[in-house]
């Protein structure tokens, strides 16, 4: 073996155990802290764990985030969020070195937040979590347990319940008083798992009579490219007359088929003919998260077929 760990203990590891053959390239992934540059410490010599013992060969290279982008001829090459920052010319020129070096025989640990990135070039997912490799096997798989794993740790985080809009505007006919975005469960959260059904729900209170209100929901990327959108009148739902004092909730339920990816929420009451009582541009942020990538924003889970012929 090219690099082996024993119940090393060096920082933020504790007791870790895992090996790397020669001529492989290892995709490290894991959230910040959970001892990923004191593993690739250990793996190219540069520091000696408190406990266990480690295996490594000469010999070794480790690049940190402000290092160029530069790999030499050795046996370990250790690289700390190196690609995070560089241009792509001169990650496909360092991507032909590690190649070349891969098949020479070296090591390749590379820690980066860039999932799909790794899925291009890894032989190997190494996920760290507590200071130990929690699990390591198939990228694909791997990086499919972690994606949902990042997803119910946003899933299970408690909402603020605040509304930041950009930009609110309106004669105050009508007030937007709360807007929440809840999951399949009833409640009310700031990320979703793509495919689950949802519901937006807007409470208003009325402070003077309006004929006949509509409110309607803006969801957008964090760009601005609008995602969806549509109103009470669109539906065929009629919320009026209201009187002062009056107060409605509209709840507006859909299957959330979104891409990963962050979203906003606009939402708003008005005439028919568009004059605005209450409107609350880009109120509230959430996201969308699932177990594997898509792209763009409508995520249609598609089923593939083939035949021959």
């Amino acid at each position: 073996m090219s690099i082996q760990l024993v119940e090393a203990c060096y920082g933020p590891l504790q007791q870790c155990s895992v090996s790397a053959p020669d001529g492989a390239v290892i995709g490290i992934i894991g959230s910040d802290g959970a001892g990923q540059i004191e593993l690739l410490r250990l793996a190219t010599g540069q520091a000696r764990p408190d406990m266990g013992e480690i295996q490594f060969n000469d010999p070794a290279q480790l690049l940190g985030p402000a290092d160029d982008l530069e790999i030499e001829q050795a046996k370990t090459i250790a690289i700390f969020h190196t690609f995070a920052l560089k241009d792509a010319v001169m990650r496909g020129q360092a991507l032909n070195q590690i190649e070349k070096q891969r098949k020479a025989g070296a090591t390749v640990l590379l820690v980066s937040h860039e999932l799909e990135f790794l899925l291009d070039i890894v032989d190997e997912i190494w996920w760290m979590s507590q200071g130990r490799v929690f699990r390591k096997g198939d990228p694909q798989e791997v990086i499919s347990r972690y994606r949902l794993a990042i997803s119910q740790q946003l899933r299970a985080q408690t909402p603020s319940g605040e509304m930041h809009p950009s930009m609110r505007r309106g004669d105050g006919r009508a007030k937007i008083r709360k807007l929440e975005i809840v999951n399949s469960e009833g409640q009310p959260v700031i990320h979703l798992n793509s495919g689950e059904d949802a519901a937006i729900r807007v409470s208003l209170e009325f402070t003077a009579p309006v004929a006949d209100p509509v409110v309607g929901i803006m969801i957008r990327t964090r760009v601005g490219f609008e995602v969806f959108g549509t109103n009470t009148q669109l539906e065929g739902v009629k919320l009026g007359p209201c009187d002062a004092g009056d107060s409605r909730r509209i709840t507006f339920s859909f299957v959330a088929g979104l891409c990963p990816r962050e979203y906003t929420l606009t939402a708003a009451s008005h005439d028919p003919d568009g004059v605005w009582h209450d409107w609350m541009e880009d109120a509230i942020a959430f996201s969308v998260g699932d177990s594997r990538h898509t792209a763009g924003v409508a995520n249609l889970r598609a089923k593939v077929t083939v035949e021959k012929g």
